[in-house]
């Protein structure tokens, strides 16, 4: 017997969960989703699952809050055997969560309950984990904190982004939705208790946190730079013997294990022709992919080309 899902959710990590529940035979009620984000222009920002769902036939449902009263009764109003969760954006009260007949469930995108709260997949990049996934589980009071009903993992490649990353876990949550939904459905989910012991943290990332540390190791800072990527970026300053400096991207890097750091963290190693070689805190990398302020990403040795390093420049915060 099909479900009544009501899928509840804003970014795009939820899109694809949300086109298969669609191209499943289960019935969505709705798609609840945060109001519309205007651009300094005053036109809306892009909406993916908004245009799907209107696309598909599907009602939306916008509300500056999902915990009002009015915003509850509506909920209440489409009957849901289930609710998904996926990056909604908006804390729920318990009267939300108790909606729904079999439970509203949320999409994470780690394996819980390693990194809980709101950039999972970033602080698995940052934190050098060899693997990630996704968690559904059912949602409570206590935030990601709730038993887990389905966990499907995944290899962190090598020299994968915080957003490739992303969008791989996005594809892997469609799975998993589509494995919740049958498991519910069928009265064979088996919740799985979250081992509190094994409990770490991912809050919100910071603008600032991605003003680089030289005095990393290699490895740290080449997880570091991945990480902030697609947003905020890792930023440093190239700082000149002439005494001029430039915001700088550095996007992608190498370790470079056949060097010795001669200098101090930061100092840029001289002679080296179209490569930068940087010392770090106990090793050498190499910048591949950099972007300097106003202009666009470039590899490194474009950039050489047209400001080519004389020797004493080094990365460092603005001074």
């Amino acid at each position: 017997m099909a479900l009544n899902v009501v899928m509840m959710a804003t970014g795009t990590f939820a899109l694809p969960g949300f086109e298969a529940l669609v191209e499943s035979d289960h019935y969505v009620a709705a798609l609840i989703t945060q109001p519309d984000r205007l651009n300094p222009r005053g036109k809306p920002h892009p909406h993916p699952l908004k245009e799907f769902a209107e696309a598909n036939g599907i009602p939306v449902m916008q509300p500056q809050s999902i915990n009002t009263p009015e915003s509850i009764r509506k909920l209440q109003s489409l009957r849901p055997d289930v609710v998904l969760v996926a990056a909604y954006g908006q804390i729920l009260k318990p009267e939300v969560i108790n909606v729904p007949r079999l439970g509203m469930y949320n999409v994470h995108g780690s394996l819980l309950p390693r990194h809980r709260g709101a950039a999972p997949v970033q602080y698995a990049v940052w934190k050098g984990d060899k693997k990630s996934g996704v968690t559904i589980f059912r949602i409570e009071p206590k935030l990601d904190a709730g038993p887990m009903i389905v966990r499907m993992e995944t290899e962190i490649l090598p020299r994968e982004t915080s957003g490739e990353l992303h969008d791989r876990l996005a594809e892997i949550g469609a799975d998993a939705l589509l494995e919740t939904v049958r498991l519910l459905e069928a009265g064979e989910a088996k919740p799985l208790v979250q081992d509190e012991t094994e409990v770490t943290q991912s809050p919100k990332i910071r603008k600032e946190q991605g003003l680089i540390d030289w005095t990393q190791s290699p490895a740290e800072l080449d997880c570091h730079i991945r990480a902030m990527q697609p947003w905020p970026n890792a930023f440093t300053f190239l700082h000149r013997p002439d005494g001029s400096s430039e915001r700088m991207l550095i996007l992608q890097i190498t370790p470079d294990h056949s060097l010795e750091a001669t200098g101090k963290p930061g100092e840029i190693l001289s002679g080296q022709g179209s490569r930068m070689l940087v010392s770090t805190g106990n090793g050498v990398v190499e910048v591949d992919r950099l972007q300097p302020a106003g202009k666009k990403a470039m590899a490194t040795a474009d950039y050489l080309r047209g400001r080519p390093l004389t020797g004493g420049e080094y990365f460092s915060p603005e001074e």
